[in-house]
């Protein structure tokens, strides 16, 4: 009876420390990202097998705008998004009470201006048609690369870090028409107007690369490649979920690098 007794014991005391030892276990997760098509969801494709080994499931969202993504996450419908840089997401903050955060830059989507209907900018007619993106960040962004290139000198102040539209511009001596449309559609419309400013991913979705079919681009030693830089996204108090960072650490990775490097023939530049 006694060796019975002992023998009883003994199980429970094995049952109980492998329940203990099964729930030291680390619990796997899901992490939900939203992500332009191209490049973003493309690049988060690549770190899926990496997150898996740590025992968390990627799980990407693809948005073709970009008031969604950050909607999804503010309401937490999405736990993160990677599309935007922090001008915009500060912007968008400003004009919609959310609470975004960015938890690290990414990459670089280089502006360009691409051709439509007038072949080059010298060759460009007094009164042609130009079309930016009207959201406030981007369209500043486009109208200093105009700048850039010579063809219009905005107010005194006016630089990367602020709202311009085109009503800022002092100068235009072409008279050219800014025509402000939603950054989604730009190349959509590039065969109208003479010319369109046309953010990295958009570009790259429409079949065009900064790289190589751009007619100019931001210039690279100026303060837009930080200042414009891709960014992890997400709504402020969760930047350090260990999920989060998991992801942050594998986007910034020599891999993603090289994969980038690799891809995007210059359109996108790891700024890591």
């Amino acid at each position: 009876m006694k060796k019975t007794l002992a023998l009883v014991l003994a199980l429970v005391l094995c049952l109980s420390i492998l329940a203990g030892c099964g729930g030291s276990k680390k619990e796997a997760v899901t992490i939900k990202v939203g992500a332009s098509p191209t490049p973003h969801a493309e690049i988060l494709e690549q770190v899926k097998d990496v997150l898996a080994e740590q025992g968390i499931t990627l799980e990407i969202v693809e948005y073709t705008d970009y008031v969604q993504p950050n909607e999804a996450v503010e309401s937490g419908d999405i736990d993160a998004n990677y599309f935007q840089h922090t001008p915009y997401m500060n912007t968008f903050n400003e004009e919609n009470g959310t609470h975004l955060v960015s938890v690290g830059a990414i990459h670089y989507e280089p502006f360009g201006i691409y051709a439509g209907k007038t072949a080059s900018i010298d060759a460009l007619p007094d009164g042609a048609s130009i079309a930016v993106p009207n959201d406030g960040s981007n369209e500043t962004r486009a109208l200093l690369l105009l700048q850039q290139v010579g063809l219009i000198t905005l107010a005194d102040g006016v630089d990367a870090s602020s709202n311009a539209t085109k009503h800022d511009i002092v100068d235009n001596p072409k008279n050219l028409d800014i025509q402000e449309l939603e950054a989604a559609q730009l190349t959509n419309v590039l065969q109208d107007v003479d010319m369109a400013v046309i953010n990295g991913n958009y570009a790259l979705q429409g079949g065009l690369n900064a790289g190589t079919d751009a007619l100019a681009v931001e210039d690279a030693s100026g303060d837009g490649a930080q200042t414009y830089a891709n960014i992890l996204c997400v709504k402020e108090g969760n930047e350090n979920n260990e999920a989060v960072q998991a992801l942050l650490q594998a986007l910034q990775s020599d891999a993603v690098k090289s994969y980038i490097e690799e891809t995007y023939d210059g359109a996108v530049v790891a700024i890591f």
